[in-house]
């Protein structure tokens, strides 16, 4: 997921029963004023590619249930019990989906992440159009929203294992991200979303032992970044794993170790068409530095055998030098001083969530001790005769293919990560 330059023009395809018509809960208004509008992102709902997605996949139903439930809620307190119940109960019927549990209920491949982001913008458009028959504030309606985003997303359901560093069952977190660039073309997944779907809860067997991955997806939203999500979700959990890495979609027919993150929003538009231009806004902004690094083991993943897409240490970076006013590319990392333009991962929220998570780790003082960093995915693509958004299939063999090769490879370089003697640090 970096939209770099010209580079996002290559990805065209990158991050890359009909689903029933949105009904009202109740009939009251918002004390205050009418319900909000659905967002840019949920909109896109009621297109024909996201009713086949959810069709196909069985998840059709999710958001119309949902709805009669909230149409039952007589108070706040009960409308949060339905939103925290249905929320993680859609993350967990999408992760038994795909890892083989109960029935399919549908023809689409069990290994496709799309069928939760589109269940899930169905159940935030019920909730955010909701006209409940008591007083919902717009403060309780944001707090209901968030709830529904945290349990959905999995971040409410990292279950580690007991026990120390070093002791036992090795604990690894790893996070993916929606699908994106929509408006380009609708159809796509994000590999690095079906990564997180297909790994949550399970143990890889290791070279150094068994490793329990748990695992949470994020949202392609500035908005959220900005509130803080991603240090919220990830906080209590760095000082119990014993690895952490983000993940998401990058360059075609690769695999890429970030070796810099850089503290620098480049503006292409998210999945509400936003754009941010801006230094990346966290927490203490006074003692924010240009530039994170990764402790993932790169030296050990890059020589590793992990499967059929070559993986490479990326070093590059674009900085303005000391001095200077203009960008300038640095191949082998960012100079002493300099003010960040882009990491190796780019500008966009594939490189601030590798910011934000390795800065999170800097600042609970786990530089020296926990590998962590990011790892960019191949671009999921579609077959060779399935390139035209307008008239291609929603999926075709080669798609599906591409999407399990990409995860089993993750799940390799994985376990030869957390298996690793050292991570690499600078």
């Amino acid at each position: 997921m970096r939209p770099i330059r010209v580079r996002i023009g290559v990805l065209g395809l990158a991050l890359v029963a009909g689903l029933a018509a949105p009904t009202a809960a109740t009939a009251a208004p918002e004390a205050g004023g009418a319900a909000p509008a659905p967002t840019v992102e949920e909109r896109r709902l009621d297109g024909e590619v996201p009713r086949e997605i959810l069709r196909r996949s069985g998840f059709a139903a999710v958001a119309p249930a949902f709805a009669r439930g909230l149409g039952r809620a007589d108070s706040y307190r009960e409308a949060r019990r339905v939103v925290e119940r249905e929320g993680a109960a859609l993350w967990r019927r999408a992760v038994d989906r795909v890892q083989g549990r109960g029935p399919a209920r549908g023809d689409l491949s069990r290994d496709d992440d799309r069928p939760l982001y589109w269940a899930r913008l169905g159940m935030t458009r019920e909730l955010r159009t909701w006209e409940p028959g008591f007083r919902l504030s717009e403060r309780q309606r944001a707090a209901l929203l968030t709830e529904l985003e945290r349990t959905s997303r999995g971040q409410t359901d990292l279950r580690l294992p007991r026990g120390g560093h070093g002791k036992g069952v090795k604990r690894v977190l790893l996070t993916g991200f929606d699908p994106f660039t929509l408006d380009r073309d609708i159809r796509i997944s994000n590999p690095s979303g079906a990564v997180a779907l297909a790994l949550d809860g399970t143990v890889i067997d290791t070279a150094d032992g068994p490793a329990r991955v748990e695992t949470a997806v994020f949202p392609v939203r500035w908005a959220d970044f900005a509130e803080g999500t991603v240090e919220r979700a990830l906080r209590p959990y760095l000082p119990r794993v014993d690895l952490f890495t983000t993940v998401s979609q990058g360059r075609v027919g690769r695999f890429d170790v970030e070796r810099t993150n850089g503290a620098w929003r480049g503006g292409f538009p998210d999945n509400d068409n936003v754009s941010r231009t801006e230094t990346v806004p966290v927490a203490d902004p006074t003692s924010q530095p240009q530039w994170t690094t990764t402790t993932l083991p790169y030296a050990a993943i890059t020589a590793a055998n992990t499967g059929r897409f070559p993986v490479y240490d990326n070093t590059s970076v674009t900085e303005i030098p000391a001095g200077g006013d203009e960008p300038v590319v640095r191949p082998e990392g960012p100079t002493p001083g300099s003010t960040a333009r882009e990491g190796g991962g780019g500008n966009y929220l594939s490189n601030e969530i590798a910011y934000r998570a390795t800065l999170l780790r800097d600042r609970l003082g786990l530089h020296g001790t926990l590998p962590g960093g990011h790892v960019h995915t191949p671009v999921l693509q579609f077959g060779a005769g399935n390139t035209d958004p307008a008239t291609g299939a929603v999926t075709d063999p080669e798609f599906v293919r591409n999407r399990l090769d990409i995860v089993a490879q993750t799940r390799a370089i994985v376990g030869v990560a957390v298996s690793a003697p050292g991570a690499d640090r600078d």
